[in-house]
């Protein structure tokens, strides 16, 4: 059994205290509700609600050709649809069906643009809350979610402690780093410097809220574009680009719409240019720039500590399982990052298994590689953490779950 729809939640007041006349939100459900296997799961930055493969969905699901965690949600797979009833709610801010800066305002007949208020992730949090009221799901027997869907994760554990049963938080940390910060400001100013942004309102006319990218849009193309490189290169490790890329040429039958400065025509055009234009393309024909601008600050903004004395404060109503996945090769959400928010849950009584993933593919290894990916997800679904807690000096050491490195967290 599967659902795609859209609900309307009716005014949504936000966390910045600014409130909208109605709040849409796009979802998609898997499986039948019995009433304690309901599983929520929390999707990236710019994923959808479309997380498994629909035999309805042909091509056009949510401005995605394709289920982002296809090979890991589905009937017979990790999270298994034919045994738990899965949710996948859009967040606000978005583009993909979720009332966000493109969506029109009902008040003025036109899109929001930047009038739409800031989002942060206990926003989503909320929203998602609401959406199960209306679903009548109740208490959650899990939430997971991978990198900002992670933190979307930790959010419920601080926000509704008592609405699951266990968790999974998976490429996440309880924030980012000041060199993510940094790329993502970058990022942001690429697309605000484009002269097509023209202050957020560049929408050409008032469009019907379909998913992606409106056709009729004249928007900051080269500055969205831009910024999505710069995720790109966030997302990949230098041992997978070594392998991926070296610093062949891409070769002559691939060769630039038009070279960006004159010299380029003498300098090869590597494989390393050729992926990152071929993927910026892509992205620019199904997302929006602002959704891009609104979703960045919502992760760059969370702080699991926001409002408690320590990440352990935060944690401590939550008397469930958590289970923390990390890998080696992602340098945007690090191994010590995971190991830290595992510390804390430790500091606050909280049951949590730290799960290090031996993977190159730097932070798209939680999409990329299911095999490694699932069996702690179906595991932990299945019969919890089953004793596979850990403390400081004693590292998890089973078969089933990678080990933890001690020299990584040598004190």
């Amino acid at each position: 059994m599967t659902t795609r729809n859209t609900v309307d939640l009716g005014a949504f007041q936000f966390l910045s205290g600014e409130t909208i006349p109605s709040l849409e939100v796009a979802y998609e459900t898997y499986g039948e509700f019995t009433g304690d296997n309901a599983v929520l799961i929390c999707h990236a930055l710019t994923g959808s609600s479309h997380v498994a493969r629909r035999p309805d969905a042909g091509d056009d699901t949510a401005g995605q050709a394709r289920a982002w965690w296809g090979d890991v949600v589905g009937p017979g797979k990790a999270i298994d649809t034919a045994e738990y009833y899965v949710v996948c709610a859009n967040v606000p801010g978005s583009c993909y069906g979720t009332t966000g800066p493109k969506s029109v305002n009902p008040e003025t007949g036109e899109p929001y643009g930047t009038d739409f208020p800031p989002v942060t992730v206990g926003d989503w949090t909320r929203a998602q809350r609401r959406l199960l009221d209306e679903l009548g799901v109740g208490r959650l027997h899990a939430v997971v979610g991978g990198s900002v869907g992670g933190m979307n994760v930790l959010d419920w554990l601080r926000r509704y402690p008592d609405d699951l049963e266990r968790a999974a938080a998976v490429a996440t940390a309880a924030r980012l780093d000041p060199q993510c910060l940094a790329l993502d400001t970058v990022a942001r100013r690429a697309i605000t410097s484009d002269p097509n942004w023209n202050g957020g309102h560049y929408y050409a006319a008032a469009n019907d809220e379909s998913e992606g990218t409106s056709d009729d849009a004249s928007g900051p193309e080269d500055g969205l574009a831009r910024a999505r490189q710069i995720g790109h290169i966030m997302y990949l490790s230098k041992s997978s680009m070594t392998r991926k890329f070296g610093r062949r040429s891409a070769g002559r039958e691939t060769v630039r719409e038009e070279p960006p400065d004159p010299a380029a025509a003498f300098f090869p055009y590597r494989e390393v240019e050729s992926y990152l234009d071929y993927q910026a393309e892509k992205f620019v024909d199904r997302f929006d720039a602002n959704s891009y601008l609104y979703l960045t600050r919502a992760m760059d903004d969370f702080d699991l500590s926001a409002g408690y004395e320590s990440d352990a404060d935060a944690l401590a109503a939550f008397e469930g399982e958590l289970l923390v996945l990390s890998f080696t090769g992602d340098w945007h959400f690090t191994v010590e990052q995971a190991e830290s928010l595992a510390r804390a849950c430790r500091r606050a009584d909280v049951e949590v298994a730290h799960h290090v993933v031996e993977s190159d593919h730097g932070h798209d290894a939680f999409l990329v590689e299911p095999e490694k990916v699932g069996p702690p997800l179906s595991e932990l679904l299945a019969v919890g953490l089953a004793g596979r807690t850990i403390t400081d000096t004693e590292p998890s050491n089973t078969d089933s779950f990678a080990p933890v490195h001690t020299s990584l967290f040598s004190e």
